[in-house]
């Protein structure tokens, strides 16, 4: 069984990327991966090449900035990446540039690769998540954060990444998965709120014109990690990989919560979801089977 990874990442410093660990967690599952590096303003690359493994293999791309849609150019590069995945890999493992890999998982994963891998009905292998939040003692509860998405895909060239590089589809339609126990460890929100509010509206770029953003300004600077309406402390082990990391900038941060108006309905599917695991009306870009 061959494994491919493939990821792409931009300005990794800038925005606080915990790239090398995000590359370091899969590469012992993966026979190669695909790194591809944009343009960038600070050193990205040199990160990438400091991991030092034979398994890496970097190339380079340019962004077309002018994608200002829907966060489409993060799915063009995307699919870029995967392009240059050996034709001999079975799976694809795709990682973003802020989500790490347990290691606990590797077994569980391994084994599901190795069970499904000649069965071709299983297009995707989906991965539960657990969203950080403000820093890495707590993760967020709240019905806007996704619970599970696709990381794991076959090596098919009708298989795309979708929308905005979160999931993927083939062909336009949704893949059939199997549902692993396995999860992705997403640090998109463990940041400083400096360089939180700089990235979001750094970021705002990829989805909407100059003039939103310019409508938008004062809620995206008076940025606070107070909007959560859900938090939980995170008790289990962080990756390996990631302990130098979390020594270094696990700053202080304490919890504080908005008064929000929430709606009987909101309060209603909330405790639903709390009592039963059940979360009506979730977005799911799959088909379990």
């Amino acid at each position: 069984m061959f494994v491919s990874g493939f990821t792409i990442v931009r300005n990794a410093e800038k925005y606080d990327y915990p790239v090398v660990e995000s590359i370091q967690s899969i590469l012992p599952i993966c026979d190669e991966i695909i790194v591809l590096v944009g343009q960038s303003e600070d050193n990205t690359l040199g990160l990438i090449q400091s991991i030092g493994s034979n398994k890496i293999k970097i190339y380079h791309s340019i962004w077309d900035d002018t994608l200002r849609e829907g966060g489409t150019v993060l799915a063009v590069e995307t699919d870029k990446a995967k392009n240059l995945i050996s034709p001999e890999a079975d799976w694809c493992f795709y990682i973003q540039a802020d989500e790490v890999v347990n290691e606990v998982f590797y077994p569980n994963i391994l084994e599901a690769m190795q069970t499904f891998k000649n069965n071709q009905k299983v297009e995707g292998l989906l991965f539960s998540y657990q969203h950080f939040f403000g820093n890495f003692n707590y993760v967020a509860k709240s019905r806007g954060f996704y619970r599970h998405e696709i990381r794991v895909i076959r090596n098919l060239p009708a298989i795309h990444s979708y929308r905005d590089a979160q999931g993927f589809r083939m062909a336009g339609k949704k893949l059939n998965v199997k549902k692993i126990k396995a999860e992705i460890f997403h640090y998109g929100w463990v940041r400083t709120p400096e360089i939180m509010k700089k990235k979001i509206k750094d970021f705002h770029q990829l989805w909407h014109s100059d003039q939103w953003i310019a409508a938008q300004e004062e809620a995206i600077n008076d940025f606070d990690y107070s909007e959560i309406s859900s938090l939980e402390v995170f008790k289990e082990k962080q990756p390996t990989c990631m302990e130098q990391r979390i020594l270094n900038k696990n700053w202080d941060y304490q919890p504080r919560f908005k008064q929000k108006k929430v709606n009987l309905k909101h309060k209603c599917l909330f405790w639903i979801e709390q009592k039963t695991g059940y979360r009506i009306g979730e977005y799911k870009n799959y088909k379990l089977i």
